[in-house]
């Protein structure tokens, strides 16, 4: 397998890669049930962008972010963001399966969203909508302290695998516990070997690394820059299929562990709209997924492109869903 992994420096981890900005908080946040106050057929009217959470994560960032590219380039005449936080985003879910037919709705969502309708069982489901597109991934890193005597990958799942109950591992959600446990099939561990610390969040998940309550942690990229760079933290393995053009931490794939799950965000619609409005409705995602406002809030989140549309995408979603179907089996 491979050598050892580098410890990144400050200046080698994100050749090119913007400083991380904090999401903003305009827009008003909505608890409950929800109703679009927009009528009618013209789709660039009026649009509420629903982020399944609360302001300030992952969902809320790429809601604002469209709300931003939207406003600056006159794509839509009048963008508001709604935040709808709840059990993984299955609420927000749900009331968007309530608004068939609206065209000026739009909901967030993606890797973390499909696992909660899966663990939740909820009664709404990502088929029972109108899907857009995908947009971005974001890439987990496995990490462990800067004194662990794990160097590599290889090195890592050695220790796990002839104890695995004695290294505990701790990620920021859901999604990270998906890619422990699909890293734990891969060292050739069962899912339900896994001695797993649920954290609320990326920064919890650290503190548990930190102060030595986890031996090992998964947790995304843009969570852990700050930790990796000053040293506090080693990155092990960047979780992606292909090394990524300006991260310079060895993939889990080029460590010979086919761990690949990202965590891509998504967008979507009710259901009940015709074609005709469908295809509009996916102009108006890639046309600010190509302005120049978009482009920078990827560099500056560390997001990669992952824009996908009609069968690409329907095919990409089905996968998906039992991809993370079979891993939930697992986890038991």
């Amino acid at each position: 397998m491979s050598s050892p992994a580098p410890t990144p420096t400050r200046r080698t981890l994100l050749r090119g890669v913007g400083g991380l900005v904090a999401a903003g908080t305009i827009g008003t946040a909505a608890y409950g049930s929800f109703t679009s106050g927009s009528t009618g057929d013209d789709v660039r009217s009026a649009l509420t962008i629903i982020a399944p959470a609360a302001a300030g994560g992952g969902w809320d960032a790429v809601a604002r972010t469209m709300q931003h590219a939207q406003r600056a380039n006159s794509i839509i005449n009048n963008t508001q963001v709604v935040n709808m936080p709840g059990a993984g985003g299955t609420i927000a879910l749900g009331n968007v399966g309530s608004l068939t037919g609206d065209a000026h709705t739009m909901l967030v969502g993606g890797t973390g969203l499909l696992a909660a309708t899966i663990q939740y069982d909820s009664p709404t489901k990502l088929p029972d909508i109108t899907n857009l597109a995908t947009l971005v991934e974001e890439f987990d890193v496995i990490l462990v302290p800067a004194d662990s005597p794990h160097q590599s990958l290889e090195d890592l799942a050695k220790a796990w695998t002839a104890k695995p109950g004695a290294l505990p591992f701790t990620g920021g959600g859901s999604f990270d516990q998906l890619v422990v446990t699909d890293l734990a099939l891969k060292a050739g561990l069962r899912g339900t070997d896994v001695n797993y610390i649920s954290s609320d969040g990326g920064g919890e998940a650290m503190a548990a690394l930190l102060n030595g309550t986890a031996g090992a942690a998964v947790s995304g990229l843009p969570d852990s820059i700050d930790q990796i760079e000053s040293g506090r933290v080693r990155a092990l393995a960047l979780v992606a299929e292909e090394p990524v053009d300006g991260i310079d931490i060895p993939t889990t794939v080029e460590q010979d562990f086919d761990v690949t799950l990202t965590n891509w965000r998504s967008v979507s619609a009710p259901a009940g709209l015709d074609s005709g409005i469908v295809s509009d409705l996916e102009a108006v995602v890639q046309e600010t997924y190509e302005t120049a406002e978009w482009q920078q809030a990827m560099k500056d989140y560390a997001w990669a492109p992952a824009f996908r549309q009609g069968e690409e995408l329907h095919q990409f979603l089905t996968d998906q869903t039992d991809r993370i179907t079979a891993l939930y089996k697992e986890m038991a």
